[in-house]
């Protein structure tokens, strides 16, 4: 089963749990006014854009954001939240110098849409190494997650690569979360958004990092200006990967103006 752990756990305990069961829940992580900022940036470009990435793998009721860090500048703060930092860390720092943000995607899924078709993330690198995980997931719910409005399904325990034809609806669990809460999940592990049966969106926030030596599933350098790159603070401008990935894995050598970093 997934577990939900309060905020006030620690963190040893989160990525035990991740690490046994797939996936895991932090109840309550942001406060309420954080999330709502969040929602406020993004409204209006998932009414302008939303539907840009509509197709059968990510549904026609379903409006998707990418380029996140340039729509919303409060999402910073969830993106390189603290305990997603040390979830991150526990996870992929075993296997690489440092990591940073496969992708940002912010989903709303509305009334009427179905059920996603199960996947991992993962599934796009090309080959698996037995015991590393390539990365991991933080889902932050920016709206309450119900049975009925399509909280994230998991399998949990799927970690273990099983085929995921093998998968029977008795294994599936969803998420089922409070606003300001997050899912973590392994990039190993079976999921998919859930079927909205309600009469009202349900929006969230979902992070991937990936280990510091596999490509980004979204190219944040050309995703994200750089004039809006060079505005954040260090530790996000990194997470978007302007840094080594140890001391020759990703150098420019040309840099005047000192943006990029050292591992």
């Amino acid at each position: 089963m997934i577990q939900t752990f309060d905020k006030e756990i620690d963190t040893e305990s989160i990525v035990s749990a991740l690490n046994s069961d797939g996936g895991v829940i932090v109840a309550n992580q942001a406060g309420h006014e954080l999330i709502d900022q969040v929602a406020a940036e993004l409204r209006p470009h998932f009414d302008e854009q939303g539907h840009r990435f509509s197709n059968d793998f990510n549904g026609y009721k379903t409006l998707r954001l990418s380029g996140v860090l340039e729509l919303s500048r409060t999402s910073a703060e969830l993106i390189g939240h603290s305990r997603v930092m040390e979830v991150a860390s526990a996870v992929l720092k075993p296997h690489c110098v440092n990591y940073r943000i496969g992708s940002c995607t912010a989903i709303e899924i509305h009334p009427g849409e179905a059920d996603q078709v199960l996947h991992r993330d993962d599934d796009f690198y090309p080959i698996r190494i037995p015991n590393v995980q390539f990365q991991i997931a933080a889902m932050w719910a920016l709206d309450d997650f119900t049975l009925e409005n399509g909280a994230t399904r998991t399998v949990p325990g799927s970690q273990d690569l099983r085929d995921e034809s093998s998968v029977g609806e008795d294994d599936i669990e969803q998420a089922v979360m409070t606003k300001g809460s997050v899912l973590f999940y392994l990039g190993s592990t079976i999921h998919g958004g859930g079927a909205n049966k309600s009469d009202l969106p349900r929006s969230g926030l979902i992070n991937t990092y990936s280990l510091g030596w596999l490509r980004q599933e979204e190219n944040q350098y050309l995703t994200i200006p750089r004039e809006v790159a060079d505005s954040y603070p260090e530790h996000i401008r990194r997470l978007m990967g302007y840094q080594t990935c140890g001391e020759y894995l990703g150098v420019y050598p040309d840099d005047p103006d000192g943006h990029w970093f050292d591992a």
